[in-house]
């Protein structure tokens, strides 16, 4: 059973993870969308209140990672948005990925979330299946992330 630690970005084990998730995307791109834009995230945009970053780990062994954090306050909504949300190849089919995307709903609920937002690539097939069996439906573009082509919102109760 997968657990799930708090960590900083900038810790290595995190840092590692997000930069093979960083090197995947960029050897998987499209290449009609040109050239993976790859930013670290600040980690102040994910240190509690304002956010978490979370390292999946399967017996003992980091496994993968994903962030929640703030990205508007305006009443009604307090709006956190998933990044990084990423499972290593090897354990992927596990619903690992599943997991930790509830967990980070969770944990930005705690935070005052009334809804979560991402983004994502129609490259990513997994993933965006992962989001609309998980309750996200397709919105508008909230960002002008190059490496984008859809963009979701959940509702959080």
């Amino acid at each position: 059973m997968a657990s799930f630690r708090e960590a900083s970005v900038d810790e290595p084990a995190a840092h590692a993870l997000i930069a093979e998730y960083f090197d995947m995307r960029a050897e998987t791109f499209p290449m009609q969308l040109g050239d993976y834009h790859a930013a670290f995230p600040a980690a102040a945009n994910f240190t509690p209140p304002a956010g978490v970053f979370l390292v999946v780990v399967e017996d003992g062994e980091d496994v993968g990672c994903g962030g929640v954090k703030r990205v508007a306050a305006e009443a009604p909504s307090v709006r956190f948005e998933v990044k990084h949300l990423w499972i290593e190849p090897h354990m992927q089919g596990r619903r690992l990925g599943r997991a930790l995307l509830e967990e980070l709903e969770r944990r930005a609920r705690e935070f005052g979330a009334t809804e979560v937002v991402l983004d994502t690539n129609a490259s990513l097939v997994a993933a965006g299946s992962l989001y609309r069996s998980s309750g996200y439906d397709e919105i508008e573009p909230y960002n002008d992330n190059p490496n984008a082509t859809h963009w979701f919102l959940k509702q959080i109760p």
